[in-house]
């Protein structure tokens, strides 16, 4: 399975101030904010060399995202790697005995298919996996 690293997911409690560093202090260009409703998450991607930066905030007091922020506090909460077949990932991981999230793929951001590695079995670390859509962007 080849994958590249695509994106760091990060967990905002607070937008303004994180757009305030992210974009101000760095100068690091923002894109518009888009919305997954299905996760009920509004997330902004910025991009730093070959890979990007998602600031991730909850639009529900009941979001996965709200409910890090409050059990962990904000900050890293995901690296996402970039496969060119999901489906094929999941199969590999689940026939060594992995432990997933996502048994099957879901849409995500930028019209991707996403799925979620647990922690568990990875040695602590939630990996997202993503399958570009046809009309996501690199």
């Amino acid at each position: 399975m080849k994958a590249v690293l695509d994106h760091i997911g990060i967990a905002v409690k607070d937008l303004s101030a994180a757009l305030a560093f992210y974009r101000d202090a760095l100068g690091l260009e923002v894109e518009a904010p888009e919305e997954v409703a299905s996760q009920r998450v509004r997330a902004h991607f910025v991009a730093v060399g070959g890979a990007k930066l998602e600031l991730l905030e909850g639009t529900s007091a009941d979001s996965a995202i709200a409910k890090y922020i409050e059990k962990r506090g904000p900050g890293l909460h995901h690296i996402t790697l970039r496969v060119d077949d999901i489906a094929q990932a999941l199969a590999r991981l689940k026939a060594r005995g992995v432990r997933l999230v996502d048994e099957e793929p879901r849409s995500g951001a930028e019209g991707s298919l996403i799925a979620f590695v647990h922690p568990a079995g990875t040695g602590g670390v939630l990996i997202e996996l993503k399958q570009n859509g046809p009309h996501a962007r690199a």
